[in-house]
């Protein structure tokens, strides 16, 4: 009985957890938006970058960023500038939630390829 009741108290706890950090994806998720449309244009050399999704480690310390890649030939290679852009877009971002959040979280950048991969399925029932 004992042994539930503190499983019970960890999981209140853990599920308290994850609302923050759901917050914290959010809010990040619409910054590094805005940041990408509209401050680092001289990185994406016209293509257009959405992010899709961002998490967040339990500590915040680590954000992942998920990013669509539209209207570029090569992805890899905008990735790697975008990465090569790390440090200032964190600081852009930082300048953003300094009222927020007392640390900016580090980022890594992927490419979330999951909208290729609806479209390949959509193509393949479709034949």
């Amino acid at each position: 009985m004992k042994l539930l009741r503190e499983f019970g108290i960890i999981q209140y706890f853990c599920i308290m957890e994850t609302i923050r950090q759901e917050r914290i994806n959010n809010l990040l998720q619409k910054d590094l938006g805005e940041i990408f449309q509209i401050e680092m244009r001289h990185v994406s050399r016209g293509a257009m970058i959405t992010v899709t999704k961002v998490k967040v480690t339990s500590d915040l310390s680590l954000a992942k960023v998920y990013l669509s890649l539209f209207a570029t030939s090569n992805k890899d290679e905008l990735l790697k500038s975008i990465r090569k852009h790390t440090s200032e877009i964190r600081g852009k971002l930082g300048s953003r939630i300094k009222n927020q959040l007392r640390v900016v979280p580090s980022l890594n950048f992927y490419v979330d390829d999951s909208l290729d991969y609806i479209e390949n399925i959509d193509n393949l029932l479709q034949d």
